[in-house]
């Protein structure tokens, strides 16, 4: 018995042996990973993100190799490789300029190890373009060219770890950007005007889970010194953070402000944060869905990333944006997203880095609103999010205040207690200036409005403050003649909303702007 035992173990790995052997010599012959690191960060962190995907799509070509099908969540992966190796590549020449000042040896191995990774981006984007295509195909000189050109580099020298320290991490000093309203004179967002959900974790215990939100993971509300609360979201695959934002309308607009710590040359190229539209409000992309990612790495410039996926009719829109957006991640960018039907725009601070006219291929579909946040170091890499305004609207607030003759908006943010108006603001106070470009002989009363907090004194002082600062603006950066304009404040007196609430606070922060 334990003869034939024996045996048929014996035909069972010889089958096996014909089967599986063959199969890997016909793939191109794997690129061995260094065995050490050179002890230059970005140089460490190039070398293995290249081989990690490198891993990956070597994988998938096995698979297609030995005749087994790809499924669904496979594509997925090495699209996000295809898009991911993009980045890496683009980063190489950067990467060459932290040779600078490493003793010799050190830029020997170095450069050794980069044109290895570069070998194994090239194997990468060719291959996982190939499968995704459905055409892989392979040569000899393929599987000839992968052969090792050195012996491992002398990786048994200079084993030292990257011991560079992060000077980049300002974000122990994050500061908000520019102060300088000018840069903003073309700022063309304009928030919706009927307030669906707004969150700044004012009301919520520091540690705990914000109260507003759902997810599958963790998470928790945090107090900075300074800046006040913030959502702290935890890094991971298939991780959601759903805030209570239902049924989202044809035209709406998203708005919140990002506070990053520890992020910098060692953050990885695939750290993103992503914001989904939804059909459902699980923990997973959804059946139909469009998407977004932010880029959070800092040792070179990548993409942000725009996808779609419609089950009717797929997906039309898998593409990347180019931006170097290094810095603004690191001192507090605000966000800015217009859905107007089916057209998409993305702000960061004063720039548009995506207007998309059929990014929404079904209307009426998407209702939800998701976060994820991915490939951070957990305990060492930290994102949080504040102020998230959802409303309704965005319309053109230069019609309506001709054909009414008055608008109230509560998109004029100002600083907390003060009257400078934050910088993003003024996509509304451009499209004023413009309606009195357009007819010299209107004039227009400004009035502001503040929520309950503080004195009734100091309140009406606050709001006739922040109306004077609106006409500044638009005298000192549009060129409105002054005398064109009134200024008046209300401080909480005529409330619109609830002052015991944080939506409600938000909607009477106003500003009216009235024809007179």
């Amino acid at each position: 018995m334990k003869f034939l035992k024996n045996a048929q173990s014996i035909l069972f790995f010889g089958i096996l042996f014909l089967h599986v052997i063959p199969t890997l010599e016909a793939q191109t012959k794997q690129i061995k990973r260094p065995k050490s690191r050179v002890g230059i960060g970005s140089v460490d962190r190039f070398v293995q993100e290249s081989f990690d995907i490198y891993d990956k799509v070597y994988k998938y070509d096995g698979y297609a190799e030995a005749g087994t099908p790809l499924d669904d969540e496979d594509i997925d992966v090495l699209e996000d490789a295809l898009d991911d190796l993009q980045g890496l590549s683009d980063s190489a020449p950067d990467i060459l300029g932290d040779l600078d000042g490493a003793n010799a040896l050190k830029q020997a191995k170095a450069t050794l190890q980069i044109n290895k990774a570069k070998k194994a981006l090239k194997y990468s984007i060719k291959t996982a373009k190939e499968l995704l295509l459905g055409q892989r195909e392979r040569d000899k000189k393929d599987q000839e060219s992968e052969e090792d050109t050195t012996s491992e580099e002398s990786d048994s020298t200079d084993n030292t770890s990257s011991n560079d320290s992060d000077t980049s991490e300002e974000a122990e000093e994050d500061k908000n950007i520019s102060d300088d309203l000018e840069v903003y004179s073309k700022y063309d967002f304009v928030p919706g005007d009927k307030l669906l959900f707004f969150d700044d974790f004012s009301k919520d215990f520091i540690g705990d889970f914000p109260s507003k939100w759902n997810t599958n993971a963790s998470g928790e509300v945090v107090k900075i010194a300074n800046k006040g609360k913030w959502f702290e979201l935890k890094t991971g695959y298939g991780v959601f953070y759903v805030p209570d934002v239902k049924d989202l309308p044809e035209d709406y607009t998203i708005e919140f402000d990002i506070l990053t710590k520890g992020v910098g040359k060692q953050t990885s190229s695939t750290a993103r944060l992503s914001v989904y539209l939804s059909d459902n409000d699980k923990f997973n992309p959804g059946s139909n869905h469009a998407f977004v990612t932010i880029p959070l790495g800092q040792y070179a410039a990548f993409s942000f990333r725009a996808k779609n996926y419609f089950r009717n009719g797929g997906g039309d829109i898998n593409t990347d944006i180019k931006a170097d957006i290094r810095k603004e991640i690191l001192n507090q960018p605000h966000i800015a997203i217009s859905v107007t039907k089916k057209r998409f725009r993305l702000w960061m601070n004063q720039t548009k880095y995506m207007d998309i006219p059929r990014f929404i291929q079904e209307e009426n579909l998407l209702k939800y609103l998701k976060f994820h946040l991915n490939n951070l170091k957990d305990g060492e890499e930290h994102l949080y999010i504040s102020n998230l305004k959802v409303a309704e609207g965005g319309v053109d607030l230069r019609r309506k205040l001709l054909s009414e003759g008055k608008i109230s908006t509560n998109g004029i943010l100002f600083d907390s207690g003060s009257a400078n108006i934050q910088p993003q603001s003024l996509g509304i106070v451009r499209q004023i200036s413009q309606v009195l470009m357009q007819d010299d002989s209107i004039k227009l009363k400004i009035v502001g409005h503040t929520d309950a907090d503080g004195s009734d004194e100091a309140n009406l002082k606050l709001s006739k403050a922040r109306a004077e600062a609106v006409k500044n603006a638009l005298v000192t950066i549009y060129n409105i003649s002054a005398d064109r304009l009134e200024t008046d404040g209300k401080g909480e007196s005529e409330p619109v909303g609830d002052n015991s609430s944080a939506d409600g606070k938000a909607q009477n922060r106003r500003v009216e702007f009235i024809t007179i």
